[in-house]
C-alpha cells in the first residue's frame, strides 16, 4: 500500500484493511465503478471477487473453516510449493495455512500498474518450514482490480538460498456457477492430461470442449493461454488468461466425494468448478537469485 507519489485520498479508500470474526486481517480492494475483492492474510488468499452489481463471482463452501491453520475451502487458495500430493508435504504445500504480511515496499513489476487497485503480499518461511521444507525463498503476491473489473493476480517466487529448488504451484481457483451440467470448458482440446482418479495415467482429449457429469480431477499439460468457462444459464463467459502456468487443473468432487469433505455442502459441487493456472507437469526450478513468475487474469463477459 503505496501511498507515496502524490496518490489521493480517494484512490486510499479503494484499498481498506479490516478484521474478519477471528481476527485475521483481511484486506478489500474497489475500483470505482464498485467491483470488488477481498483478500485474506491468512493464506494470501482471494476469499471474494464481484460485479460492480454485487455478484459473487468465486465459489466459497457454507461449511467453509476459516480458523488457521485450516486452509479455507473456496475463493482462490495457493498451492505451494507442492501441487496436491505430488511431494512428501501436507495437501497443496503450506503456502495456503501460512500468515502472510503486507509488502508496503514491493520491488517494481514491468507491467504498468495504471488504472488498478493493487495489494501487495509476502510470505518468507519460518524455521518451521524450514524443517520440512529446507529452502530460502521470498514470495510475493500482488492482487490487482482493474477499472473493468477483472481480478489479476500476479506470483513472484525469488530463491535466496544457496542452492537450487523446486516446486509446483497452482491458483486453485474455485469459480461459481450456476449449475455444473450446465457449464463448458473450452481451450482444453487436444492436450495431453494427467488424470488423477486413474493414478496419474495420461490420456488425450478427444471432446471439443469439457462438459460435466461425473467427478473430475485433472492435469491438462501445456495449454494455450486462454481457457473460457460458458455458464449457459448466466449467460456469462469466465475467461482465464494465464502467464508462466503451463498447465490447467480442472476439479469437480461431484456427488459421491462431496459427501466425504467434511468442509463441503453435499450438494456444493453443482454451485463450483476449480478452473486452475498451474505448473504441476514441469515442476518448476530456480538457481540461486532466480525468480519465478506466473500470471493469472481472470474476467467475466456476457455470452450467449
Amino acid at each position: 500500500m503505496n501511498h507515496s507519489g502524490g496518490e489521493s485520498d480517494h484512490n486510499r479508500k479503494l484499498v481498506q484493511v479490516t478484521k474478519d470474526k477471528n481476527g485475521i486481517d483481511l484486506v478489500v480492494l474497489r475500483n470505482p465503478r464498485g467491483a470488488s475483492a477481498t483478500v485474506s492474510l491468512h493464506g494470501g488468499q482471494v476469499l471474494s471477487w464481484k460485479t460492480d452489481r454485487g455478484e459473487e463471482l468465486l465459489f466459497s463452501s457454507s461449511k467453509a473453516v476459516f480458523s488457521p491453520p485450516k486452509p479455507v475451502r473456496g475463493g482462490i487458495p495457493i498451492c505451494f510449493p507442492q501441487f496436491g500430493n505430488r511431494g512428501t508435504l501436507e495437501q497443496h504445500g503450506f503456502a495456503r495455512n501460512k500468515t502472510w504480511v503486507i509488502d508496503q515496499n514491493p520491488p517494481p513489476l514491468s507491467a504498468d500498474s495504471n488504472g488498478k487497485v493493487c495489494i501487495d503480499l509476502l510470505l518468507k518461511p519460518s524455521e518451521d518450514d524450514m524443517k520440512i521444507w529446507p529452502h530460502s525463498f521470498e514470495f510475493r503476491l500482488k492482487v490487482c482490480l482493474t477499472v473493468d473489473g477483472r481480478l489479476i493476480l500476479i506470483s513472484r517466487i525469488r530463491n535466496i538460498n544457496g542452492k537450487p529448488f523446486s516446486f509446483s504451484f497452482a491458483f486453485h481457483t474455485y469459480l461459481s456457477i450456476s449449475d455444473i451440467s450446465e457449464v463448458r470448458l473450452e481451450g482444453l482440446e487436444t492436450l495431453d492430461y494427467l488424470d488423477n482418479l486413474c493414478q496419474k495415467e495420461r490420456f488425450t482429449e478427444q471432446g471439443d470442449s469439457l462438459t460435466f457429469e461425473s467427478e473430475v480431477d485433472r492435469v491438462y499439460l501445456d495449454s494455450c493461454d486462454m481457457v473460457a468457462v460458458l455458464d449457459h444459464e448466466k449467460k456469462q463467459t469466465f475467461v482465464i488468461r494465464k502467464e508462466g502456468l503451463p498447465d490447467v487443473v480442472v476439479w469437480n468432487p461431484w456427488e459421491k466425494k462431496s459427501k466425504s469433505i467434511v468442509d463441503f455442502g453435499d450438494e456444493e459441487y453443482k454451485q463450483m468448478l476449480c478452473v486452475d493456472g498451474a505448473a504441476v507437469g514441469n515442476p518448476i526450478t530456480l538457481k540461486p537469485g532466480e525468480e519465478w513468475t506466473g500470471r493469472l487474469e481472470l474476467s467475466i463477459v456476457p455470452s450467449t
